[in-house]
């Protein structure tokens, strides 16, 4: 057959490569892969009305389709084995036929010949789908180019555009800054801040939650306003001492979105300092505030408390609680992580905070359960009785789950124990010497073991409660740390 002419080929590779921001490489490949498809299309539609669909899922695997960009064109290619007599015209040709043009032709090589239809016989059914074909293999490598691009970025935190809505979700162009084009990403609701304003057009500071395979969709980008990931990224790119490594940030917790709206944004980080003479504090909040005012502006108001780390648990629970007043912290069970914190009456709402938010934070960041208590009013003996109480209850819990843990462990020790005494008695093929040899017949094998022994085998694979009064905060957060053109052409 002769070529099948595509005029304006190469136009049309280039004009997709532009638009689609992918290789000619790429935008070949897949007009072969579509045109592929587009014949199989073309074979199946023989048979429409006249008879079932004789050609099975992989039935066309030895064809292909060779692109002539410079003579703009295709055409359909089969490779064939020769053989003596032919069972499947499509996969094989006449040892006879092939000698007419090629005398020392064997049974066995396999030959490519040209299978292309006529422009005309192509259709508008198979032209429809290279169309569709070619489309949605378009998508699938940008998605790919997509995933590769910004599974790997160093830097998480990118500079996002609003350009459109859809449902609850902000979807805004981000760009990775390695000189490719500007990609969609999603901003989900949950992900948003409440002091932002987004409209059309308007940047943002975002950080790059997930790049993750969603069914249909492919590869595809997730960023977020309300990780504590971007409160880092913040105060490093304002703090000269964090970048040079004499100060760190050992721990953040963020509530970017409270549960009401009566209570605003705030985050709480803990900075310490590796050289003594340096104040991580005084260096992350700057001369009259105007380092840690930038980080504000960015996060759009929200309130930040930076409070400095220490090794006491003690101190650090103290100093968590900024900016409430705190007289004295008891940490009544070490071992569980509980502490009791007194503080004058006047300092009891500031140290809660409204609706707990204060406390709650100042738990998530140190990983302890803060009660907070009226020094005035504490019976310490009281407290004690009542925190015994608690210390023997969770006691209990845990020798009852390293009870069931040594269970579970010995019951899979007798399991070990019996699967490898079956095995002494009735060994598997693979224990057996020489079962990768040559001739092995597992059947008779089988056979000569035990025709009548069945084999058995069975597997078994084998939480965490949160609760939390006005004044008290447990430790738990995760915060801490197109194809018309092709149509045209084909059709």
């Amino acid at each position: 057959m002769a070529l099948v002419l595509l005029p304006g080929l190469a136009n049309l590779i280039e004009d997709i490569s532009d638009e689609k921001k992918l290789p000619t490489q790429v935008v070949e490949s897949a007009l072969r892969e579509a045109l592929l498809k587009g014949y199989e299309r073309y074979r199946r539609t023989l048979y429409l009305g006249i008879s079932e669909d004789p050609f099975e899922e992989d039935y066309f695997s030895n064809f292909d389709v060779a692109l002539d960009v410079d003579e703009e064109g295709y055409r359909v290619l089969a490779s064939k084995i020769i053989v003596e007599e032919v069972e499947s015209e499509d996969h094989q040709i006449a040892l006879a036929e092939v000698q007419q043009v090629a005398e020392d032709a064997q049974i066995g090589d396999t030959v490519v010949l040209d299978v292309t239809p006529e422009k005309e016989d192509f259709g508008r059914m198979a032209a429809a789908t290279t169309k569709q074909v070619l489309a949605q293999k378009l998508r699938d490598q940008q998605r790919r180019m997509i995933q590769e691009e910004f599974a790997d970025l160093e830097d998480p935190v990118l500079t996002a555009r609003v350009i459109r809505f859809e449902r609850q979700s902000v979807i805004m162009a981000v760009s990775s800054g390695l000189g490719r084009p500007e990609v969609e990403a999603e901003l989900p609701r949950r992900d948003q801040l409440p002091n932002d304003n987004y409209r059309a057009n308007a940047t943002f500071k975002v950080f790059l939650k997930e790049v993750s395979e969603v069914p249909r969709r492919g590869p595809q980008l997730f960023v977020s306003r309300s990780n504590a990931g971007l409160v880092v990224y913040l105060f490093e790119n304002e703090v000269p001492e964090i970048q040079e490594g004499s100060v760190r940030i050992v721990a953040v917790a963020r509530e970017a979105n409270p549960p009401s709206r009566a209570v605003g944004p705030r985050t709480k980080v803990a900075v310490d300092s590796v050289e003594r003479e340096v104040d991580p504090v005084g260096a992350c909040i700057g001369a009259r505030g105007s380092r840690i005012q930038q980080v504000v502006n960015e996060l759009r108001g929200e309130k930040i408390d930076v409070i400095r780390w220490s090794p006491d648990p003690g101190q650090y629970i103290a100093n968590s609680l900024s900016p409430a007043r705190v007289e004295a912290v008891r940490l009544v069970d070490p071992e569980g992580q509980h502490a009791h914190v007194l503080v004058p009456p006047d300092q009891l709402s500031l140290a809660i905070g409204r609706e707990g938010q204060n406390v709650r934070l100042a738990a998530r960041l140190t990983g302890w359960k803060i009660d907070i208590k009226n020094s005035t009013e504490y019976d310490q003996g009281s407290e004690d009785a009542k925190v015994a109480e608690l210390i023997a209850l969770r006691q209990e819990e845990e020798a009852l789950q390293a009870e069931a843990e040594a269970r579970l462990a010995a019951e899979q020790a007798l399991r070990a124990e019996e699967d490898a005494r079956l095995r002494e008695l009735y060994p598997l093929p693979e224990d057996e010497e020489g079962y990768e040899e040559e001739g092995y017949d597992e059947q008779a094998y089988a056979e000569q073991a035990d025709p009548e022994q069945p084999a058995a085998a069975a597997s078994e694979a084998a939480p965490e409660d949160a609760e939390g009064e006005a004044s008290t905060a447990d430790a738990t957060d995760d915060d801490a740390t197109t194809g018309d053109a092709a149509e045209d052409a084909v059709g």
